[in-house]
């Protein structure tokens, strides 16, 4: 069994374009959802880090291109992180939930006591 079927990715809360001039290798945040052909999810693995997450995802990357799914693996704030376009993420959920990857979400607390 492959470690990624171990692994929890979450969705980071903004969304992202390539850097002018360093598509496929930076990323930048954006303040608001524009053009959504270019616009970028980024997923973050919540546990390994150093060289076992870049093998997670170098193993999730694989998995997406397999679904024709495009996806860098990039560094953002520090940390690798797995980059899919924004018009892509459904699919990319659904095959990182299919080969065992959970996905973690934010919950608020509203959601959880409605009192």
């Amino acid at each position: 069994m492959n470690s990624e079927h171990f692994s929890v990715v979450h969705r980071l809360p903004h969304t992202y374009r390539w850097l002018s001039g360093f598509a496929g290798i930076k990323v930048e945040a954006i303040p608001l959802p524009g053009d959504e052909d270019s616009n970028l999810v980024g997923l973050k693995l919540l546990s390994p880090e150093g060289e076992s997450a870049r093998q997670i995802l170098q193993g999730l990357n694989l998995s997406l291109r397999e679904i024709q799914v495009e996806s860098n693996i990039v560094e953002c704030e520090g940390e690798l992180c797995l980059f899919v376009k924004c018009d892509d993420e459904s699919a990319t959920m659904c095959r990182l939930k299919n080969i065992g990857t959970a996905i973690a979400e934010s919950v608020s607390v509203s959601a959880i006591y409605p009192f």
